[in-house]
């Protein structure tokens, strides 16, 4: 496996991207996904729907990591995320999010920010 900073940079690339075979890529099939205060997703195939949903209801995003701490099977970060609404306007917001590992893949991948402005 890459080193852990490098895996969550490239997990966020896929991220912005809002492609869901490459995010796939980063998930176990049993992984369990919380974003905000939408409740959990459980399974890769559900996991993917549920980001190709969200995707679809942006323009666009991107993230800026302004930390990436390990501990344990755990990776975390925070820093900054900028949404492109569909009609254009722009929301900014902070973010944290809590990634356990297993092996080389998330099981437990869980995003804390506000995206209710969006």
């Amino acid at each position: 496996m890459m080193n852990k900073t490098a895996f969550t940079k490239a997990l966020y690339k896929s991220v912005d991207s809002r492609d869901s075979e490459q995010l796939s890529a980063f998930i176990t099939e049993d992984v369990h996904f919380c974003i905000g205060n939408y409740p959990p997703v459980i399974g890769q195939e559900a996991v993917l729907a549920a980001n190709q949903a969200f995707f679809a209801s942006i323009q666009g995003m991107q993230h800026r990591l302004d930390n990436i701490w390990e501990c344990g099977d755990s990776i975390i970060c925070n820093g900054n995320v900028d949404y492109v609404r569909l009609d254009g306007s722009e929301y900014s917001v902070g973010f944290a999010t809590v990634l356990k590992m297993q092996g080389d893949k998330i099981s437990d991948y869980l995003v804390y920010v506000d995206i209710s402005e969006l």
